[in-house]
């Protein structure tokens, strides 16, 4: 494998492994605790509804989100990259959106369009240039 290749290898491991791990701390951070998400946007949740639909988006189906993030980047490296671009580039279209819809977004929703668009962005491009590595041949009769 050419050094080039290792390097966007690499790349393509770190963005997804960055990726789970801040999917997985906001995850935990709202099934445990729904408040402390809503904090960092600075609004407060005012009854048991909303704190289980915090807990359920970001808590229940981010869980899920980094469970199946973990076993595509397990299972086909390639395939969790363009799984994290479409989902960073949605999550910034969805800010986008928001700011065409109810107006300009604040300092944090700003900074996360950057980030959420250079995260996309770069998935996607590491997904486009890195080599996939071919299966093992299996010596099972069943696959024979």
């Amino acid at each position: 494998m050419k050094k080039e290749s290792k390097i966007l290898n690499y790349l393509g491991h770190a963005t997804v492994a960055l990726s789970l791990l801040s999917l997985a701390y906001v995850a935990l951070m709202a099934w445990v605790n729904p408040y402390q998400v809503m904090l960092l946007v600075g609004e407060k949740l005012s009854n048991t509804d909303s704190m289980s639909s915090i807990r359920g988006v970001y808590g229940g189906v981010g869980l899920f989100l980094v469970g199946v993030l973990a076993w595509f980047w397990k299972n086909n490296p390639k395939t969790s990259l363009q799984l994290l671009g479409l989902f960073w580039s949605l999550y910034a279209l969805s800010r986008i959106v928001t700011w065409m819809v109810e107006g300009p977004l604040g300092d944090f929703g700003k900074q996360w369009l950057m980030i959420e668009f250079f995260l996309g962005m770069l998935s996607l491009l590491l997904s486009a240039v890195i080599t996939q590595k071919e299966p093992k041949k299996s010596n099972n009769l069943a696959h024979q």
